[in-house]
């Protein structure tokens, strides 16, 4: 039987370039790729980073039951939602996936395919390192939304409370202040370890 392995992290953990590494990495990993209804970001393509869906397609999926779990964030460019759809990427009988998300899409996605196929991969980065990595990151969009980059981080505050990583068993951490290559080698060794 596979297993998930989930990756998540606050915004600009640097958990989209680990995730990169990982499936890169040799390990026998499926990707599952997300949907959103965001606007597409510079250098962001369909089918890579997220299946960019807009709201009528949402309202299909949500109404033929398709979805294992969704967000919706009430952004200030209005509401923008992500979330995992059971279109047939996901087969645990034959294949362990990495995926990546939030802790509440963790937490829904645990609910659906059970606690026993879900592991937790929590990044952890020093806040201010954080903050200085998302203003670089924004700063390289051709339309800054800067009141966007700091809604995210104030939220990832609360959604990632201490309590809440208790509450759902999140206890293994990996630190991602320094060294992105160890960083990602001691999660390549963690998977490894329960493939």
């Amino acid at each position: 039987m596979g297993k998930i392995f989930y990756l998540m992290g606050k915004s600009a953990s640097g958990k989209d370039t680990l995730y990169s590494m990982i499936l890169g990495s040799g390990l026998d990993l499926r990707e599952v790729i997300l949907y959103t209804t965001r606007p597409m970001r510079d250098g962001e393509e369909e089918g890579r980073e997220y299946h960019f869906i807009d709201e009528q397609r949402f309202e299909e999926l949500r109404s033929t039951d398709k979805l294992i779990e969704y967000r919706e964030y009430n952004t200030v460019h209005g509401i923008w939602r992500y979330m995992t759809v059971d279109d047939g990427q996901i087969d645990l009988s034959k294949n362990s996936y990495l995926m990546i998300g939030t802790l509440e899409s963790y937490e829904k996605t645990r609910q659906y395919y059970g606690s026993e196929n879900l592991l937790p991969i929590y990044v952890a980065v020093d806040d201010g390192i954080r903050l200085e990595r998302a203003l670089k990151r924004e700063k390289k969009q051709k339309n800054p939304k800067y009141a966007e980059m700091c809604r995210r981080y104030l939220a990832d505050e609360a959604d990632f409370a201490p309590e809440n990583l208790k509450r759902l068993d999140v206890n293994t951490e990996f630190r991602n202040d320094d060294d992105i290559e160890i960083c990602a080698e001691n999660i390549k060794a963690f998977i490894a370890e329960r493939l």
